[in-house]
């Protein structure tokens, strides 16, 4: 039998995807078969774009469930105890700068299931993530992207 796919995440990330399931089966499911009974109610459902919607929203939302269901079954807390203070790991914040003169960039790196960029939060399956991970404050490394490499210096990790 295959090995199930492990989901490593911060005790945060955790917590977010149990208050998304817990919100999508108690309050949003309710909204939604209340939207279907609103929806029947107004007849012929073959042209009833009202029921389609709902019943469409239904669909992502139970996918949703059982996506997070999964993920949280299949955890893996990351735990960085054992980990030297400068060195990368999911779980922790770095900050480097492009060689030769870039600003400086900063992301959290986070299991797959609580990335965010838009919030700094970055995939530890990404590349750039993959590049830093096992690296250390003040090294030098060349990370291979699909834009193509690029060399930074690791100013800090926290």
């Amino acid at each position: 039998m295959a090995e199930e796919k492990k989901y490593p995440m911060t005790a945060e990330g955790k917590q977010k995807l149990e208050e998304e399931l817990n919100t999508l089966k108690t309050s949003k499911r309710s909204e939604i078969i209340e939207r279907i009974k609103i929806a029947r109610s107004f007849g012929d459902l073959s042209e009833n774009s009202e029921y389609e919607s709902a019943k469409d929203e239904q669909s992502f939302v139970e996918g949703r469930i059982k996506t997070i269901e999964q993920m949280l079954n299949h955890a893996e807390i990351i735990d960085n105890k054992n980990i030297d203070v400068d060195e990368i790991a999911v779980g922790k914040t770095v900050t480097f700068k492009e060689l030769p003169d870039e600003e400086p960039e900063t992301y959290s790196i986070v299991g797959a299931a609580e990335a965010d960029p838009f919030s700094g939060k970055i995939s530890n399956e990404s590349p750039i993530a993959k590049g830093l991970i096992g690296h250390r404050l003040g090294e030098v490394v060349n990370i291979e992207t699909p834009g193509g490499s690029m060399k930074v210096k690791i100013t800090e990790v926290k």
